[in-house]
């Protein structure tokens, strides 16, 4: 039997768990994360979705199991792709977009040498995210939303299997935000990628997320937008009063 329930590549999470000293921070959290599709997690603050991205990354030590199957049915290695939701830099460092993104693609210091070559490449690979034109800008000085696209461009360097993106629009105003799904949405249906994402807009899920995970330490409901944000485990978790509404 396949490992998902479709013949569609995906990622299967089983009875995964994280235990830090003697808190449980996550247990028995399993789903599917199928390609093509954006799945959001959302929960409460200390519910544990950073945990679960990192572990997801192999950052931090878990128990369960995560395997990944292509197109044809095999298991393989996941090829993942991740953006924080912030980056850390000194407010006066000099190192540019250009720096950053040939750091990423060249065996050189790019310190050392500077090729038209690969500055095209990063050029181009800029242009997938509509930010060729920040490449010569220091990285401190940018705003969030072309942060984001910057570390976009990286997380999809070289296509991923799954791409993590942890809270990516924190601090984005109305029209970042509204650019920064339309692009997502093109990203997955182009590309057949699994698209992980931690949200706690609700109104941006609803629109744009394929599935929603609520998570408390273990998965509270799985499913569309619709079932999950009218469930009445998502109004407990968010102590939401509709009677009167």
């Amino acid at each position: 039997m396949s490992i998902c329930d479709s013949g569609y590549c995906c990622t299967k999470i089983d009875n995964l768990g994280v235990v830090k000293g003697s808190d449980i921070i996550l247990e028995n959290v399993s789903f599917h994360i199928h390609c093509g599709q954006l799945t959001t997690i959302i929960g409460r603050n200390g519910a544990g979705k950073t945990t679960l991205i990192k572990a997801l990354l192999g950052d931090i030590k878990h128990t369960g199991n995560i395997r990944f199957q292509n197109h044809h049915g095999r298991e393989k290695k996941l090829r993942i792709g991740y953006v924080p939701q912030k980056l850390s830099l000194d407010e006066n460092s000099p190192t540019s977009v250009y720096d950053l993104c040939a750091s990423f693609l060249s065996s050189v210091p790019v310190f050392a040498v500077k090729s038209k070559r690969l500055y095209r490449t990063v050029e181009k690979k800029l242009s997938d995210f509509g930010a060729e034109k920040l490449i010569d800008k220091r990285m401190c000085d940018l705003s969030g939303g072309e942060t984001q696209r910057v570390l976009l461009s990286l997380a999809m360097t070289p296509v991923p299997d799954i791409l993590l993106l942890d809270e990516p629009v924190s601090g984005m105003d109305q029209e970042g935000l509204d650019t920064f799904y339309k692009k997502l949405t093109e990203l997955k249906n182009s590309n057949d990628i699994a698209v992980v994402m931690i949200s706690h807009d609700f109104q941006y899920v609803s629109k744009y997320s394929d599935r929603v995970i609520l998570l408390d330490k273990t998965v509270l409901c799985n499913g569309t937008p619709e079932e999950v944000l009218s469930s009445e485990a998502f109004k407990k978790a968010f102590k939401i009063d509709l009677r009167g509404v």
